[in-house]
């Protein structure tokens, strides 16, 4: 499979109807079913995530069957473990013979009463001790992961620092991951308004949500809720970083330029042309080292590559064959 071979039908080629689908009760019900149909039994995890973090994981094994490797699989930002790709990824995992742990970032799904500090986008290390606490649990499965959106600039940075972390990952995937989070920040606010609507209502839920269980963040009164999504972002920064400006938050998580230089561990990057979040254009002069190879799809929208009308996608069949290539 390569990027060149998704060809939807006409009526899928709009970026918008991509991306508006991909998260539809559908495909919801898509991935449902066919994470359903694997046969596995899943079971939750609290996984170490490091300094008395603790993040929400699922673990997904198929009885009575020896796994061939473990696949962790990380959401996109306001997404979640039960996300229609995640489980759909988790499918084709599974259908490939390797386990799944599909990861909560701190504050996604049901996992906002775990910690008391809020999410934000350069919580890595938690991510990588919590990539660390599956190896060891699993220390005779080769470990690999994904991730999209979000997830996908997570993986990466994952894989940047699994080698001096110790974690022994082999391979990642990772499907339109944010690039240069201040190009997609402009992206949100300048497109079409149902994105902003979309991301400010999913955050500002969540973020009721976490004051509902920890009183103490006071400052997160109904007001900070109303603001849009640059001045929401400010405050968090301001409030509850250590970051100096929003800028220097945003450099934080930043993959842009040659930030991934120094990578070792082999990453497969897939993009759409016509994404409406993550401007495509920003991919132009990245940097990457021979580990790294981008494919980029002329379709696909933000996170969709849908195939057809039940919702089946051509990125968790290429994540998962991506990711296979590990053990091969």
């Amino acid at each position: 499979m390569h990027a060149d071979d998704y060809r939807p039908p006409r009526w899928l080629r709009n970026p918008h109807l991509q991306s508006m689908l991909s998260s539809s009760r559908l495909r919801l019900r898509r991935g449902q079913l066919l994470l359903a149909a694997s046969g596995a039994s899943t079971r939750e995890l609290i996984l170490d995530g490091g300094d008395g973090v603790r993040l929400q994981g699922f673990h997904s094994h198929v009885p009575g069957r020896t796994a061939k490797g473990m696949a962790l699989l990380l959401h996109g930002w306001e997404g979640s473990a039960e996300s229609s790709y995640m489980r759909m990824t988790a499918a084709r995992m599974l259908d490939q013979g390797f386990d799944v742990v599909r990861l909560n970032f701190r504050d996604h799904g049901n996992s906002h009463h775990l910690n008391p500090g809020i999410f934000h986008s350069n919580r890595i290390d938690e991510v990588v001790q919590a990539a660390a606490d599956v190896a060891r649990r699993w220390p005779d499965l080769p470990l690999v992961a994904a991730g999209y959106s979000l997830g996908g600039n997570f993986v990466l940075r994952l894989a940047l620092r699994a080698p001096a972390a110790g974690v022994p990952l082999l391979r990642v995937a990772s499907v339109c991951p944010v690039l240069d989070p201040a190009l997609t920040m402009e992206s949100i606010e300048n497109g079409p308004a149902m994105y902003d609507w979309y991301f400010r209502r999913k955050w500002a839920g969540s973020l009721r949500r976490k004051r509902d269980l920890f009183p103490e963040l006071s400052d997160c009164d109904d007001s900070v809720l109303r603001l849009d999504i640059r001045a929401l972002t400010a405050w968090l920064v301001e409030r509850h970083t250590d970051f100096g400006s929003l800028q220097d938050y945003f450099d934080g998580y930043s993959i842009a330029g040659d930030r991934l230089a120094s990578l070792q561990v082999p990453a497969d990057i897939l993009m759409a042309q016509d994404d409406p979040v993550i401007p495509y254009v920003s991919f132009g002069n990245w940097q990457l080292p021979v580990q790294a190879r981008l494919e980029t799809a002329c379709w696909g929208g933000h996170c969709g590559f849908l195939e057809n009308w039940r919702g089946d996608g051509f990125s968790e069949r290429w994540v998962a064959q991506r990711l296979q290539c590990a053990i091969a």
